[in-house]
């Protein structure tokens, strides 16, 4: 089975790209929405959280708007959540994995926002980083409900440059136009599904 890790800076273009993925018939494993149901229904997840900060903690579950505003304000919060969080992303993220290698797949693909900054390109087969110039990407970003210059800059803050994004990829795909990226992720599949892992 062949792991490809799927990148990119906030409004590169990712989910869409993710999207396209699994409109292939490729199984996707989404890191935003595994710590989503972490957030609101893994019990042991919403516990911890509600120790350390007991305001970002409601009915629902985990208040990610009030988790925001909490590390925007207190810095030292941020790794004390990843002491939380990433285990059980880990254990979510391997479920998938040996579900996916027990059905005999080929290509999966993992949706990694923070890709380089956590290291997993050392646990991957390849890595795929969407990009686009800084323009289009502010104006993607400015344009989504709710955000603001600050939140975007804490965003941008906590990842890796695109430059260096771009260098160390295995693939790269400039997310122009929807046609554009749906030709380039069928080309990488027909060429991935081709290929046999590193390791």
């Amino acid at each position: 089975m062949y792991v490809l890790g799927l990148t990119g800076s906030i409004g590169m273009g990712k989910s869409t790209t993710a999207e396209m993925f699994r409109d292939a018939g490729i199984a996707v494993w989404d890191a935003d929405a595994a710590v989503h149901e972490l957030y609101t229904s893994h019990t042991d997840t919403i516990q911890k959280i509600a120790q350390l900060t007991p305001i970002a903690v409601d009915a629902d579950g985990v208040s990610r708007d009030a988790l925001r505003s909490l590390l925007q304000a207190d810095k030292t919060l941020f790794p004390k959540l990843e002491k939380i969080v990433h285990p059980a992303i880990r254990m979510h993220r391997d479920a998938f994995l040996d579900k996916c290698r027990d059905l005999n797949l080929k290509l999966v693909v993992v949706d990694i926002p923070l890709l380089y900054e956590t290291g997993a390109e050392a646990w991957l087969d390849g890595v795929l980083v969407v990009s686009i110039d800084a323009q289009t990407q502010r104006a993607r970003v400015m344009g989504r409900k709710g955000m603001t210059e600050e939140a975007f800059e804490m965003i941008s803050g906590k990842q890796m440059p695109d430059a260096q994004k771009r260098e160390r990829a295995d693939f790269i795909i400039e997310t122009k136009t929807l046609d554009h990226v749906r030709d380039e992720v069928h080309n990488l599949i027909e060429k991935l599904m081709d290929k046999k892992p590193n390791a």
